[in-house]
């Protein structure tokens, strides 16, 4: 099954994907200019899409386009103290982007049991490995009671948008958020309680019915993320020109 397209896309080994979340976060702090940075962003659509993420990464690259495209005018346009504070967010923006974007890829695409089976490959530590198995069905939690309090909060005329906000703080503040953070803690501790129930703390070593190892697609995406770092590596310090 290793690097093989299945119904929902490329599969990929999770220590694959660490791996390349690793390579991205280098890349985005050793970026020579914001060119590169969307060139990463470009990369990682097209991983996306590999995966079947095809609507994700169209609306994360349209919506970075318009921030390069802000960037560029602010740099161009702008003086004065407005444009420094404007660069300095934008500068920091622009570094964890890419990192986010992928970071979304990979969370979605990552059963907890192939990762508890990679990590255990690995020898990781089970400190390390725990919160991170937890966080990976946190989020996806989160995001399903997040859809279901906007829907029965549609139904009371509570809009969660950001003109819903503006015009009924309060009304929204009451209904949409203080459930969410409800929510929220009460997921964390059946999630917690969930994994201890289903063995996580188990020492011995873990089964897995997907055949975890790298394959042909793994180190030839692995291969083409280091190549773009040393890329860029040799265009910052100035080997080309």
């Amino acid at each position: 099954m290793s690097g093989e397209r299945q119904k929902k896309g490329l599969w990929l080994d999770p220590r694959a994907k660490i791996f390349l979340i690793l390579i991205c976060v280098l890349a985005s702090m050793f970026a020579p200019s914001l060119a590169y940075q969307f060139a990463l962003v470009v990369l990682i659509a097209i991983l996306g899409t590999f995966f079947g993420k095809w609507k994700y990464v169209i609306k994360a690259v349209c919506f970075y386009a318009v921030i390069c495209v802000l960037t560029v005018w602010i740099m161009a346009e702008m003086t004065g103290t407005l444009r420094t504070m404007f660069i300095a967010f934008l500068g920091l923006f622009h570094k964890v982007y890419a990192c986010g974007m992928l970071a979304g890829i990979v969370l979605s695409t990552t059963k907890v049991n192939e990762f508890l089976s990679a990590m255990n490959r690995v020898h990781a530590p089970k400190k390390l490995v725990i919160p991170l198995a937890v966080m990976l069905r946190y989020i996806p939690t989160i995001q399903e009671d997040w859809r279901y309090i906007k829907d029965a909060m549609r139904m009371r005329d509570v809009s969660p948008s950001l003109g819903g906000f503006l015009s009924h703080p309060g009304m929204t503040v009451e209904c949409i958020y203080v459930p969410l953070m409800m929510t929220a803690s009460k997921a964390a501790d059946e999630l917690s309680i969930a994994s201890v129930t289903r063995g996580i703390e188990n020492p011995n070593p873990r089964t897995c019915l997907v055949q975890i190892k790298c394959g042909i697609a793994d180190w030839m995406i692995m291969a083409v993320a280091v190549a773009f770092l040393i890329f860029e590596l040799c265009v910052r310090g100035g080997v080309i020109g």
